[in-house]
């Protein structure tokens, strides 16, 4: 690996190509978490971002084979079609159809789904805790909310019970846990969220919220000896999180998942542990105001 003018690594011939694709897609913060764990790691290896329209994955993987790019990202809205043409799929890209990383193993398209592992991954490392035993609940039943249903029941929880306003949906996610698996309609939530272990907000409700803004259910039902976690990052502090902390519970935001899940795609490319300090210090970097 070179050197450029102003100190940074320089890409060089046989420097090696990940990319994220998506539309849109330049708002992506993957680029400096991605770069920053290659500099840590000392790997000749670049990050950049790829603008994908509706209906362009198949040319896009094309154009990874021909080009030889290592690994591919894959975000919103082609995580369904990418697992529809790549040659081979992890198990849990299989059963929740739908893949957000991609192995070029020599022109072998391998799709796998890092979301859920990195969520358990990031209960772990921020609150010291497994899933393993606990009663949980999972708010939302999208694309998200079905990684961590599926994640959940791998970690061994003993149950996972999904609460979503269309009961088909959620049905659709509980199955993911198998007989561990169940649906509380909103409106009955209550109890099953005060027994909670876990309590996961998958749903958007809170981006982008004041202090004091919108809850996805009424925290009152929280207490302490919870984990309540959070998969939006912006802002850290939701106001479920703080309303969470308010009540003694152990808040957990999502910024761990958005780094672990990308620290999992880090080693199925490069066989090196991803260098996650630096990451997540990329990562809320990115989250700054800028000026």
């Amino acid at each position: 690996m070179s050197v450029d003018g102003v100190g940074r690594a320089a890409p060089t011939g046989a420097t090696r190509v990940a990319a994220v694709i998506g539309d849109p897609v330049r708002h992506s913060r993957s680029p400096l978490i991605m770069n920053a764990a290659f500099a840590a790691a000392a790997l000749d290896w670049v990050y950049v971002a790829f603008e994908v329209p509706a209906g362009g994955v198949p040319a896009a993987l094309g154009g990874v084979r021909a080009l030889g790019i290592a690994g591919l990202s894959v975000t919103m809205p082609h995580k369904d079609a990418v697992a529809e043409a790549v040659d081979e799929l992890s198990d849990d890209a299989r059963q929740l159809g739908a893949v957000n990383c991609v192995v070029n193993d020599g022109g072998t398209l391998r799709g796998h789904n890092t979301d859920g592992v990195g969520f358990v991954d990031a209960v772990g490392a921020e609150a010291g805790a497994s899933p393993a035993g606990m009663s949980c609940v999972v708010v939302g039943a999208g694309g998200a909310a079905r990684s961590v249903v599926l994640a959940l029941a791998r970690a061994g929880a003993a149950e996972v019970v999904v609460v979503n306003r269309a009961r088909e949906r959620a049905e659709e996610a509980a199955a993911l846990a198998g007989d561990r698996g169940r649906v509380v309609a909103p409106a009955a939530a209550g109890p099953v969220l005060a027994e909670a272990g876990l309590v996961v907000n998958a749903t958007s409700v809170g981006m982008q919220e004041p202090p004091g803004g919108a809850t996805p259910f009424d925290p009152a039902v929280l207490h302490a000896g919870q984990l309540v976690a959070d998969l939006v990052y912006q802002p850290l502090l939701t106001p479920l999180l703080a309303e969470a902390g308010r009540r003694g519970a152990t808040p957990v935001d999502g910024l761990g998942m958005l780094v672990h899940q990308a620290g999992a795609a880090f080693e199925l490319w490069t066989g090196t542990p991803a260098p996650l300090e630096a990451m997540a210090a990329a990562a809320r970097r990115s989250l700054r105001p800028e000026g």
